[in-house]
């Protein structure tokens, strides 16, 4: 079971349905294909993400990862979810609506990988569509940002294709693979033009509003 059902009363995010495909918060029993499908994609990942630690497919450290993933949820800063393939539930990658700011803000940044053998067939943008109703109606943000390198073509398409508007340049802006990288800044807000709603195994109003 999520460690988090034993803090909060209700799970913060139920299972989220797309096309194709579902996310759900991360548990344990995922580490071996998660060490698997990460240890395999080792080099299509390096040269957009920062370096990894020497332990980072260990056990313990998937175990840390849970975590600070919990950590994060109870205090309302950020919610990982793992992308699953519906036909035979394999292990597809995770993103994670981070960095999530309330009051006069209500952002949050979004963040995501694929595993190698999955790139390119549509599954992130599946889990995208999927998640953006939920960021909005649930977890009650009005925008959602994202960024990435101006050679990541790919993961520019992906964005503009979810709707999401090119709104700035940023210098310097992450530490990829060791090296301080320029990014395109992306953002996406609620009232842009809709995109097909996702399918919930639990109903919106089960989740209490987030704290103002």
């Amino acid at each position: 079971m999520w460690p988090l059902s034993s803090v909060l009363m209700i799970e913060p995010l139920p299972v989220i349905e797309g096309k194709g495909v579902y996310l759900r918060l991360p548990q344990m029993k995922d580490f071996g294909p998660w060490r698997d499908l990460r240890e395999e994609s080792r080099d299509f990942l390096t040269p957009w993400e920062p370096l990894w630690p020497a332990d980072d497919l260990t056990r313990g450290a998937f175990r840390r990862r849970l975590r600070r993933y919990t950590r994060d949820m109870v205090a309302d800063e950020a919610y990982p979810l793992f992308i699953f393939r519906q036909s035979d539930h394999a292990l597809l990658g995770g993103l994670t609506l981070s960095n999530v700011r309330r009051g006069v803000c209500q952002a949050a940044s979004l963040g995501y990988w694929m595993g190698a053998p999955f790139a390119g067939q549509g599954y992130m943008k599946a889990a995208v569509t999927a998640l953006l109703p939920v960021a909005y109606d649930m977890l009650h943000l009005r925008r959602i940002e994202a960024a990435c390198m101006p050679s990541n073509q790919p993961s520019i398409r992906l964005l503009e294709g979810c709707g999401f508007v090119r709104e700035g340049y940023s210098r310097e802006y992450l530490c990829i693979n060791g090296t301080w990288e320029d990014h395109i800044l992306f953002g996406r807000l609620r009232h842009d033009p809709p995109l097909r709603q996702s399918v919930c195994r639990d109903a919106l109003e089960q989740v209490p509003p987030a704290a103002q």
